[in-house]
């Protein structure tokens, strides 16, 4: 018999996703444009992602246990096209690109702390040849590694925070103001960066079939992981701000490695660079242990190909584990999750990740209309008010996605480019492969039966028999 996992070990992965070492220098770096203002543009960014958390709970709830999650919402909601561009977009390609990003950062740590005369890249691959081989071996041993990690994460954290907060470091106490600014377009224009710091919740869904208690857990453990985040970056912040000048957070690549310098001297530098690594572990772990689950319910309803539901003895969608850990030690090994761009790619991956948000909670309004009486063990409440306020507020932070007008014009026509490389590629397999309408829902009762293995041996079964010419199928 399978083993479930508990509450914790769902908060693990929403948290494990979450913070990154990309993140921690997030959270340095907004802090240090705003100083603790941007505490309130980390509330209001964590308020639209609980509403996204909110709405994808009941869509979970409605159609519960599907591990392709959103792109199998959005296929009974708008049909195969927007899920295509959603799924690969905003998840498969974004987190390849950010999953690559952590391991860059990890072996850049590595070198930068313990001096070390190897390549960062060496690090780098022998991290995610050993999150690859242990994803392998199926979702307890995903759920060990995430809940060491997520947790020793969260507790370093909290402890150098509340050091810092209480004025009991070692360094230098800095006598600086609080807020630099308490300007309400200032703290809107934060919102971009603050988004950044709480991605990610949803990929507790994926794992839905294997959480015990799902109809509670998983709602609970997407909205605890977030406000879990939330009080441990304000304690961080309001802890750099005694220790640490903002003007020197803002400019610094590692402004979390600054910040336990300068809290606890050489004891917070090591103990930083291992918050660096249970982060970068803690979140390319739930890339390679989440989005081949997020694969293989795309190939259950045929918006990629087959192989990516195969799986293997322990469960896991083997070929997806390893696609998406071979691209990340290719993408390590070449040297291009070191190049200048990368942050912008990122920010990239992110506009589509809010589209992503944003289609979701349109999905909940399409089944609100569609699915009147339909039974839900979870609904939003307040009727349509917060999908509502979800859709504007990630429309508003794409909208502000970069400060910087030159670098968020080239966001958009990087994205408008990618736009129509999956439309192309979605057009080309929707009306080759799954020869159905581009804009066509599925009925939910169809999608949820596509999950089921039997579905996909009935549909070979049902293909290779239409092969057979008429005359022979009559011998038979």
């Amino acid at each position: 018999m399978e083993k479930k996992l508990g509450l914790p070990s769902a908060i693990a992965t929403g948290v494990g996703l979450i913070v990154a070492t990309s993140c921690l220098m997030s959270l340095g770096q907004g802090a240090g444009t705003i100083g603790t203002s941007f505490i309130i543009s980390m509330i209001i960014a964590c308020a639209i992602n609980i509403f996204t958390a909110l709405g994808l709970s009941e869509l979970n709830a409605l159609m519960p246990n599907l591990t392709g999650g959103l792109a199998q919402y959005t296929l009974a909601a708008m049909g195969p096209f927007a899920s295509i561009i959603v799924m690969v977009g905003g998840y498969i390609v974004c987190n390849t690109i950010s999953g690559s990003a952590e391991c860059a950062m990890f072996g850049n740590t590595m070198n930068s702390v313990f001096h070390t005369p190897l390549p960062s890249s060496f690090f780098c691959i022998i991290l995610l040849v050993i999150l690859i081989v242990t994803n392998l071996c199926g979702v307890d041993m995903f759920a060990k590694i995430q809940d060491v990690v997520a947790y020793g994460l969260i507790f370093s954290l909290v402890i150098m925070g509340l050091i810092g907060m209480f004025k009991a470091g070692t360094g230098k106490v800095v006598d600086q103001p609080a807020v630099i600014s308490s300007a309400p377009s200032d703290i809107l224009s934060m919102l971009g960066i603050a988004f950044f710091l709480f991605l990610g919740c949803e990929f507790i869904i994926p794992i839905a079939p294997n959480i015990k208690n799902g109809r509670r857990n998983v709602p609970l453990g997407m909205i605890l992981s977030l406000l879990i985040v939330l009080g441990m970056q304000i304690i961080v912040v309001l802890g750099m701000h005694n220790y640490t000048k903002w003007d020197e957070l803002a400019s610094n690549s590692a402004p979390h490695v600054l910040y336990g310098v300068n809290l606890l001297g050489n004891v917070g530098k090591y103990w930083m660079a291992i918050v660096s690594i249970f982060a970068v572990v803690s979140t390319v772990n739930s890339v390679i242990g989440s989005l081949p689950y997020i694969c293989a319910g795309m190939a259950k309803i045929g918006l990629l190909p087959e192989i990516f539901a195969k799986r293997n003895k322990f469960g896991t969608p083997f070929f997806g584990t390893l696609l998406i850990g071979g691209l990340m030690i290719i993408i390590n090994a070449t040297g291009l999750s070191t190049t200048s761009q990368l942050s912008t790619l990122i920010l990239i991956g992110c506009v589509f990740w809010m589209a992503a948000y944003a289609i979701s909670a349109i999905d909940v309004l399409i089944f609100r209309k569609k699915l009147k009486k339909a039974p839900r063990t979870f609904k939003v409440p307040l009727g349509p008010v917060i999908p509502i306020l979800c859709i504007t507020g990630n429309v508003f932070m794409m909208y502000n996605i970069s400060p910087d007008p030159a670098t968020r014009g080239l966001i958009y026509r990087v994205v408008g480019i990618i736009f129509v490389a999956l439309a192309i590629y979605s057009v080309i397999w929707i009306k080759k492969v799954m020869k159905i309408k581009l804009f066509k829902p599925l009925s939910v009762e169809q999608v949820m039966a596509m999950e089921n293995d039997m579905y996909r041996l009935v549909r070979k079964k049902k293909k290779k028999s239409e092969s057979i010419p008429i005359f022979e199928r009559a011998m038979k």
